[in-house]
């Protein structure tokens, strides 16, 4: 893994396609961190039993290697020919040390054979989450008398499906499938193999000119990741498209031109495409969600909804200003099964903002999370803008909210939002044990207090901690826990 950089994976994966013209997807285990209970395709990481780059080739031959081991492994389907031609027990062994990752007998078999791939295109993950994939996928027909035969462990389960099946199901909400994997079956669907290696191809060239990816994590949401001038470790903010038919653009955020007119290009596609441009929601007023909006709401004359806290923060210039109150609803047209009825409810969700708001769409129960959580690190509460009472109230409510994927601002999609409320919920209930006994020892000032409170936090992020653990101090104050004499703070006895 030469190439990559500590933030970097590279990898590979197989479209093995039967006589039919059908694919071979894996469910991921649901406890997986990356994509857990997400329909992929089998593949995985390079590593080095799978051989040196090529002078001439690059990369690629290595990376077929590893989508040839990766295959055998999760599926137990030999490209190799020399695996093609062992005997059941041998392979079965070879197998069963791949899977307790020892690729030793592996080896030996790669060595001597070439894998039977074809390449279609190389699509690397956009800056939205802390580890990225560069990930060259190839595509390989099932050889006469393979079976692929899935053991349970890091997958579940696998299956041949048409394109369109597997679409429809995925449209319905009965399965999640990979957002690239996504991309790819769409382009499979309704053409010959040669029609779509050669778009797909055509596709991912686009990407590594600068074209935003349709990252999807569940129906009716197109997630674009644009850079914005955010707190680390996040380097952009998500600016979320929902709608099919008509859409709704929350938290265009960013301020730079170049990443704007990224934006605007999708956008612009998507009108081309027969779809309506309807709005802007704003979830909070912070410079990172609304460096956009301005620029946005007059590029394409649409108005801007708001709580009203948001839009007095605003540019008052801006043409068309409309409040948002709590559930108040957005229609949506049909949704992307064809069922009518669709519509995006505000969630009011102060705490983080005085006017922090958050939107769920009615079929699939998806919700844009803004500031409330996020996958990449944990939530700034800084008073007197954010109040960690009123903020930790608000994940009790979106704890009672029907949800299914969460979109957070910052970081990628998780399929089941409840999973990360309560995990923050365990987190603040641990960060304020560790403020309760870390005020034992008596009187103590607030900064004194960070580097025992926030052990596990980076030095360089100090200062951002001890806005949060003023929270948790105003928070104890107010519950009669704490007391503030002077600079210092104290447990209130009996507490």
């Amino acid at each position: 893994m030469s190439e990559a950089t500590a933030r970097e994976r590279v990898a590979s994966a197989v479209l093995l396609l039967d006589d039919r013209g059908h694919v071979f997807l894996v469910e991921r285990a649901p406890e997986l961190r990356f994509f857990g209970g997400y329909w992929a395709l089998p593949g995985g990481v390079r590593g080095p039993e799978d051989g040196p780059d090529d002078p001439e080739r690059g990369d690629a031959p290595a990376l077929a290697r590893c989508a040839a081991r990766e295959l055998f492994e999760e599926t137990g389907v030999a490209l190799l020919p020399d695996a093609r031609s062992a005997a059941a027990e041998a392979r079965e062994a070879v197998r069963r040390a791949l899977l307790a990752d020892d690729p030793t007998a592996w080896r030996a078999w790669a060595d001597r054979s070439t894998p039977e791939l074809r390449t279609v295109c190389r699509i690397r993950t956009p800056p939205f989450a802390p580890v990225l994939y560069d990930t060259l996928f190839f595509l390989a027909h099932l050889p006469p008398g393979e079976q692929p035969d899935v053991r349970e462990g890091e997958l579940v389960r696998g299956a041949f499906f048409a394109p369109e099946e597997a679409l429809a199901a995925w449209r319905r909400g009965e399965m999640e499938i990979v957002p690239p994997v996504l991309i790819l079956l769409e382009l499979l669907a309704g053409s010959d193999v040669e029609e779509f290696v050669r778009r797909a191809d055509a596709i991912a060239e686009t990407y590594r000119q600068g074209t935003l990816h349709r990252v999807r994590f569940s129906p009716g949401i197109l997630m674009a990741s644009l850079r914005t001038p955010t707190l680390p470790p996040a380097t952009t903010t998500n600016t979320l498209i929902v709608g099919e038919e008509r859409l709704f653009v929350v938290d265009p955020a960013t301020p730079h031109a170049d990443e704007q007119a990224r934006l605007f290009a999708l956008l612009d596609e998507l009108r081309a495409e027969g779809r309506e441009l309807a709005g802007i929601l704003a979830t909070h007023h912070h410079a990172d969600h609304v460096g956009a909006v301005a620029a946005t709401s007059r590029r394409f004359d649409l108005p801007v909804h708001a709580h009203p806290l948001t839009l007095e923060r605003l540019d008052q210039d801006l043409p068309r200003t409309h409040p948002i109150e709590d559930g108040m609803a957005f229609d949506l047209g049909r949704a992307p099964d064809g069922s009518p009825g669709w519509q995006l409810r505000a969630v009011f969700t102060p705490g983080h903002d005085r006017g922090h708001l958050c939107f769920r769409e009615s079929r699939y129960a998806a919700l844009c999370a803004g500031d409330m959580l996020s996958t990449v690190s944990t939530i700034v509460i800084d008073p007197p803008e954010g109040h960690l009472a009123t903020y930790l109230r608000s994940l009790e409510r979106l704890l009672a909210e029907p949800m299914g994927t969460l979109y957070p601002a910052h970081g990628p999609a998780i399929r089941d939002g409840h999973t990360l409320v309560r995990r923050y919920l365990r987190h603040r209930q641990q960060r304020e044990t560790a403020l309760l006994q870390a005020l034992v020892d008596g009187p103590t000032p607030a900064r004194a207090l960070v580097p025992t409170v926030y052990w596990d936090t980076d030095p360089r992020m100090h200062a951002l901690a001890h806005r949060s653990l003023l929270a948790g101090l105003e928070k104890l104050e107010e519950e009669g826990r704490a007391l503030r004499e002077s600079d210092h703070w104290r447990l209130v006895e009996g507490s």
